[in-house]
């Protein structure tokens, strides 16, 4: 989650569509500046005991944040705790129990996304070691409640915390108790946004089965595979799901807007602090009606404040972010830049992910989201054409087409599609990360779940 810094307070207050749209349009680039930008999380936990360490316990949250500066992070500071660091590999952030996230600097290929990934990682290990933790790459803490979980001081959560369980049952989890996969995609012009936006839905819940790692809570079976994947659908309707218009016809800057001002809001950042507005209208805002700042209207950064606090299956900001996985280790934060990058970084692979999902109805899509969490490769798919294991195949061989064309070469003259082969061999056997867990602990681990931290980083 985006960490917000004091801007200079010279910004021009909105007035009308046009602001609006701003962010997006400002986002088109021509395809030989598009990037990859790579966002992942990892739970942390105390070796001696596996508790998940406070902010401010020693060789904590906060004294990690502090070893990680010898690295060249630079620290940013929110009331005088240090809630992220910033540097040449991006920016490293809090989520609201303490989840360690990377948001990974815009990059050209994969081969420096994965040698970005492998720096981070050794970093956070490095530190570990000193500070006696380790990190879980998983969908969904396998072993905590709620209360035992630590709240970091960012003033967000705070509103946030306080807000969610006004509008779902299961956003505290969503919060506190699970981890993802993320990667920021760039699109030339309006229409290319749109189509790779609907290719983006439409695969999403492929994504979200080929990930599904998150098969635990509080020690027992859950009955999901992607149970990171379920909580979002009881977290709160207003800024989640599949968003049925970005299949309409006309959908397009103007139109996520649109949705945008809809969405409730969650705060307004002012003088370094956050301001409850949670479930008022950013509409009110924009017209000086906002009642916790009578009379005040909108910047620029209210608006990008705004734009990250919509949570559906994929969202568009000056980019798209694709936001189906859960958390995983080292091969699958690799592995999800690969297989969209293959998808939609090339045009013919664009136009053939497009042909196999542009018929779905919007019904379809929706079962599809719906039944992933549980039955990830098993889900069938529409018209009974087969399960998503089958949508598997042929969506991986298009992903390798398009990283091939793509051409983009290492030193040892390497192309990018090497970072599909963990998707391919998921796909092969039909058997999705959760569901090894899930073997493993009805054979030799006899039940005991702690036995998941040998997988730890």
């Amino acid at each position: 989650m985006s960490t917000r810094e004091v801007s200079d307070g010279n910004e021009p207050v909105i007035e009308g569509i046009e602001q609006l749209v701003a962010p997006m349009i400002g986002g088109e680039k021509p395809e030989s500046d598009w990037r990859i930008g790579t966002e992942h999380e990892k739970f942390v936990y105390k070796r001696e005991d596996r508790h998940a360490p406070s902010y401010d316990e020693p060789d904590g949250i906060r004294d990690i944040l502090v070893e990680m500066q010898e690295y060249g992070w630079q620290p940013v500071e929110e009331n005088g705790n240090i809630i992220a660091l910033k540097g040449a590999d991006g920016a490293i952030s809090l989520e609201p129990a303490g989840q360690l996230e990377l948001s990974g600097a815009p990059l050209e290929n994969l081969h420096q996304t994965c040698a970005e990934t492998g720096r981070h990682l050794e970093q956070v290990k490095t530190i570990g070691e000193r500070c006696g933790v380790g990190y879980l790459g998983l969908g969904m803490w396998p072993d905590k409640t709620r209360e035992e979980l630590p709240i970091m001081p960012k003033g967000r959560y705070g509103i946030m915390l306080k807000h969610m369980p006004k509008v779902g049952n299961l956003g505290l989890d969503m919060m506190l108790r699970t981890c993802t996969i993320q990667v920021n995609l760039d699109y030339s012009s309006e229409a290319d946004m749109v189509k790779k936006f609907r290719v983006g839905l439409a695969l999403q819940p492929l994504a979200t089965a080929l990930f599904a790692n998150s098969p635990f809570t509080e020690g027992k079976p859950n009955g999901y595979l992607s149970y990171r994947s379920h909580i979002w659908s009881d977290t709160d309707p207003h800024r989640t799901g599949m968003l049925p218009f970005v299949f309409e016809d006309g959908f397009g800057y103007e139109r996520w807007a649109e949705y945008m001002l809809d969405v409730p809001m969650y705060f307004v950042f002012r003088d370094g602090k956050y301001i409850d507005a949670a479930g008022l209208s950013f509409r009110d805002f924009m017209d000086g009606n906002l009642s916790v700042l009578p009379g005040e209207r909108p910047t620029s950064s209210d608006w990008w404040d705004h734009l990250s606090t919509a949570f559906p299956e994929v969202r568009l900001k000056s980019f798209l972010e694709m936001r189906g996985a859960d958390g995983g280790p080292w091969s699958r934060i690799c592995a999800l830049p690969a297989f969209w990058v293959g998808l939609l970084y090339d045009q013919g692979a664009l136009d053939a992910a497009w042909n196999l999902v542009k018929d779905w109805s919007m019904e379809e899509r929706e079962r599809l989201r719906n039944e992933v969490p549980r039955l990830a490769l098993d889900t069938k798919l529409p018209g009974g054409k087969g399960t998503m294991q089958d949508l598997g195949r042929e969506v991986l061989a298009i992903a390798h087409k398009g990283l091939a064309a793509r051409a983009r070469l290492n030193a040892s003259g390497d192309n990018e599609t090497g970072y599909l082969e963990t998707l391919d061999e998921i796909v092969s056997t039909g058997k999705v990360p959760a569901q090894r867990l899930l073997d493993a602990y009805h054979g030799e681990w006899g039940g005991d779940v702690t036995r998941v931290y040998k997988y730890s980083f």
